[in-house]
């Protein structure tokens, strides 16, 4: 390269565009130029971002490989977008294909880019070095065009790559024609070419999955896109093995190695040994069932082997990679793309009960093109699974998913009754995960499967034909079987074997054992069971077995922050469970309290208050006023009272509930310290500080020692002790404390349950009061969104984050985005939570204090004026929400020139701040 050499370039580029990535980064090292391509110098398992931010910070300019998959929708990360407009001075644009203006994001649309397009490879190598050395007058005297000495340039090992896109099919090809309707599975598709690359000699790649998951359709994508980087791409089905030999023969005769009067096998001989010694082929089985009848045919040779297989076990051969479903993302781009009409939430609805599967994806399609509507469709899988199945024209399929399945499962049965057995019992559970452990647990009281209970080993026998035939996952100790898998299966039981399947399925979840539902730890095993009790195809609720274990998933959906479905769930349970043992059972009255429990935290407060009202009443009616379970129902009503405002009630509920455990249940029970926590949040709500922090630091020790320092609990109370801190004025150390918690609820509890959420926005206000007012800013905007997507714009915790968002903007100065926002929570406000609750007195407050900054002095006079109103008559005139409302106003009417109001204002003694601090 004649300008510009020994850059370091970074190269960006699409995952469709690899090949031209390879091509460029070749040619640029071999100019003598460093360059960092992420396929080259990347590991799995690095940090995408860092390694993007530190290969863009090292390079001298970026090399982007425009074409209109790089600009396509969703394709970039908003990190990598970022990074790269940020350099966009130091971008060279190289389109790989035509472009318009149009398809390029505005902000590069301006860059000048060099075409690489429609060039051979020789003006496309002199197109990158232009672009590259950037053009011009040389800067030295042009070198003797006559007879010299070359420069030596440092050439990457291994062979040249070719030029993308310009090189047609090898002459030595057998592959059918590809999919028009191929789409996604782009990583697959890097995955696939980073195993094939990275053999150093004859690399061999098993792809394997269930079937109609689609690994002939990637390696037929793969064989098409590749097919310029191969002198020899030969196709094998290779479902009968022994035909193998045959199809060595025809490809013997193409390359001219086949003796006409040789057998199969010696011809098929003839082959391996010449493709040891010719580079750049590419061998493809499809359909492969057994390791041991592939190994006698594997080539070897400077070539790549791609096998598919609905079998895993290739480890001893290849390098075997496991294909799952589509991403929920590629099947909305599946559907709507080929599926005229479907909106994005009947492609999101459709792609769930088909559970992304590409087969049964493109028979609905066939089957919606031909005049079934979507809904209609969804309504035939739940009534006629199977029959509809059998639709939709999928010529790049072998079969139907119900005849695979079907085939399947008739050969497994054929040669291990055992194995289909187990299939059958887990057709009827959930389509998650099954612990094998839950399977051995139960296995003495499993009336359908003819096993020898004193086998240990008889799950994995069990279960390994079902693994090598595709029909079920099994890794982790675990099984799994999709859900249309699961549907054809449960369409051919014998309706006289159904009622004992359901037996065995009952005995199996029975037989589970995942701990404490309020324990993070134990959630994940939560979250598989709950889906197995829940699955719609066992009536649970009449299992009285099942009962102790359906209300503790209930307890475990509240508290890991899923109170829709706990809701949901608990409202199910106590009709079924009233019907059968009348409303004042106690399972009943528990489904209430979990149910009054998800109702509220879903920002139903209303709703809530009559639910938590009735199980308390029967309760305390049933069993008296100090049994655990009625004291429990009296806390609810303590936070239904808080949560609508009425703060002095609920102190009070909450004194006499926690004299009350702590008589019938001790000083360390969790109940008790349930209720010294609700008791501290009260007292702090209505101003009492030392008397609250008293209560909490008690409750924070005691609840440590019992339950443990990163027990959801725990990790409350010690960010109310931090909140009380603050307001006592100890910012500094309620910042040390919330951000020490912060870090556990992250780590234990994730950064979206409310727990995390809570304790995040302290923090966020810790920040804001020590004056580090960008970065509160910036965390109160990820919580409102947070919150805002999970809980919705109306939910308390949502206008909480809103408020505090609006404090933020009003403290950068940034008056006219706080006053909109303000506006609009104080709105919202009033109509879920009331004109009189404290917190929206408080977001009155607020918008007040921005009007006043704003010199819309009349406007937040009258404001003010109302609010203070309200709360001298609902808090009382010593609260110090009281207080800062009364100074505010006495500013606003000093502002105004009336003196004389605002003297009369005067409080007794200071507030505690003008823009208050929240308080829950």
């Amino acid at each position: 390269m004649t300008t510009g050499a020994g850059q370091r370039f970074f190269i960006s580029y699409a995952g469709a565009d690899r090949l031209w990535a390879e091509w460029v980064g070749w040619h640029l090292e071999r100019d003598g130029h460093l360059v960092e391509l992420d396929v080259w110098d990347w590991r799995t398992g690095d940090d995408f971002v860092r390694r993007m931010d530190e290969g863009l910070e090292k390079a001298d300019a970026v090399v982007a490989l425009f074409s209109k998959s790089y600009f396509e929708d969703g394709r970039w990360t908003q990190e990598e977008r970022s990074a790269l407009v940020a350099r966009r001075d130091r971008i060279i644009p190289l389109a790989v294909e035509p472009l318009s203006n149009h398809d390029v994001d505005p902000m590069l649309a301006s860059k000048v880019r060099k075409n690489l397009h429609g060039l051979d490879e020789t003006a496309a190598i002199a197109a990158l070095r232009d672009a590259v050395g950037g053009g011009g007058r040389p800067t030295a005297a042009p070198a003797f065009p006559g007879a010299g000495v070359a420069v030596e340039a440092v050439v990457p090992e291994g062979p040249q790559p070719r030029l993308p896109g310009t090189t047609e099919r090898p002459d030595v090809w057998n592959v059918r024609r590809g999919n028009r309707d191929f789409s996604g599975r782009e990583a697959e598709i890097v995955q696939l070419r980073d195993g094939l690359l990275s053999g150093r000699h004859s690399a061999v790649y098993a792809l394997h999955g269930m079937g109609g998951i689609g690994k002939t359709q990637i390696a037929l994508e793969y064989a098409h896109r590749f097919a310029g980087q191969y002198d020899l791409v030969w196709w094998i089905d290779a479902e009968q093995a022994d035909q193998i030999p045959v199809h060595y023969t025809e490809l013997a005769d193409k390359v001219e190695v086949a003796v006409a009067e040789a057998s199969a096998e010696h011809n098929a001989r003839l082959l391996l040994r010449h493709l040891r010694t010719r580079p750049r082929w590419l061998i493809i089985f499809d359909n492969a069932e057994e390791p041991d009848q592939i190994e006698p045919w594997l080539p070897e040779g400077p070539g790549h082997v791609l096998i598919t297989s609905r079998n895993p076990n290739w480890r001893s051969l290849a390098q075997p990679a496991a294909l799952d479903v589509f991403t929920r993302a590629d099947s909305l781009l599946y559907l709507q793309t080929r599926g005229t009409g479907i909106t994005e939430e009947q492609a999101d609805a459709l792609a769930q009960e088909l559970g992304d599967l590409p087969l049964a994806l493109a028979q609905a399609v066939g089957v919606i093109e031909n005049g079934i509507d979507v809904d209609r469709y969804r309504r035939l899988l739940t009534d006629s699974t199977s029959r509809i199945l059998q639709e939709g024209e999928v010529p790049d399929y072998s079969a139907p998913l119900a005849a695979a399945v079907g085939i399947a499962a008739e050969r497994v049965g054929a040669t291990n009754a055992d194995s289909l057995a187990v299939l059958r019992l887990a057709a009827f559970l959930g389509p998650e995960r099954i612990p094998t452990e839950w399977l051995e647990d139960a296995r003495r009281h499993l009336s359908t499967i003819p096993i020898d209970p004193d086998d240990v080993m008889w799950t994995r026998d069990a279960l390994e034909p079902l693994r090598r035939y595709g029909l079920a996952r099994i890794d982790g100790g675990a099984v799994q079987v999709h859900r249309l898998t699961q549907a054809v299966i449960r369409d051919h039981v014998d309706p006289a074997q159904t009622r004992a399947i359901h037996d065995d399925a009952v005995a199996v979840l029975a037989a589970a054992s995942p701990g404490d539902p309020q324990s993070p730890a134990n959630w994940p095993t939560w979250a598989s069971l709950t889906a197995h009790l829940t699955a719609p195809h066992i009536d649970v609720t009449d299992r009285a077995e099942l009962r102790p274990m359906l209300l503790d998933a209930v307890h475990f959906l509240i508290r890991s922050g899923r109170p829709r479905s706990a809701a949901d769930l608990a409202a199910e349970l106590r009709t079924a469970w009233t019907s059968q043992s009348g409303p004042d059972d106690s399972d009943v009255l528990t489904c209430m309290q979990y149910l009054g429990h998800a109702t509220s935290d879903l920002g139903d407060l209303r709703g809530a208050w009559p639910i938590v009202e009735e199980a308390f009443s029967r309760r305390r009616r049933t069993l008296g006023d100090d049994h655990p379970d009625t004291l429990q129902s009296a806390n609810d009503l303590g936070v239904s009272l808080s949560a609508f405002g009425e703060v002095t009630r609920a102190l009070h509920t909450y004194e006499d509930t926690l004299a009350r455990r702590r008589h019938v249940l001790g000083d360390d029970h969790p109940d008790t310290l349930q209720s010294a926590d609700n008791l501290a949040v009260a007292l702090r709500d209505l101003g009492q500080y030392a008397r609250a922090r008293e209560v909490c630091e008690d409750a924070v020790a005691r609840r440590r020692r019992v339950l443990g320092d990163d027990h959801p609990d725990a990790l409350r109370s010690a960010n109310h002790l931090a909140e009380i801190m603050a307001d006592l004025g100890e910012t500094a150390e309620a910042r040390r404390r919330n951000e020490q918690t912060l870090a556990r609820c992250r780590d234990v509890l994730g950064d979206d349950h409310p727990v995390t959420l809570e304790v995040a926005s302290s923090y966020a206000n810790d920040l804001l009061a020590l004056g580090e007012y960008e970065e509160a800013c910036r965390r109160h905007e990820d919580i409102r969104d947070r919150r805002l997507r999970v809980l919705g714009a109306d939910h308390r915790s949502t206008l909480i984050s809103a408020h505090e968002l609006a404090r933020s903007l009003f403290a950068l100065a940034r008056y006219e985005e706080a006053h909109r926002l303000q506006n609009e929570t104080l709105t919202r406000y009033r109509l879920v939570l009331g004109s009189d609750h404290i917190s929206t007195l408080r977001s009155a407050h607020g918008l007040a204090v921005i009007l006043h900054a704003r010199r819309a002095y009349h406007e937040a006079a009258k404001l003010l004026e109302d609010t203070r109103a309200r709360q001298l008559r609902t808090l009382g005139e010593d609260h110090p929400d009281t207080g800062n409302t009364t100074v505010s106003l006495a500013s606003i009417y000093t502002a105004m020139g009336l003196k004389n109001k605002a003297h009369k204002l005067q409080p007794k003694k200071k507030p505690k701040r003008i823009f208050g601090r929240k308080r829950r």
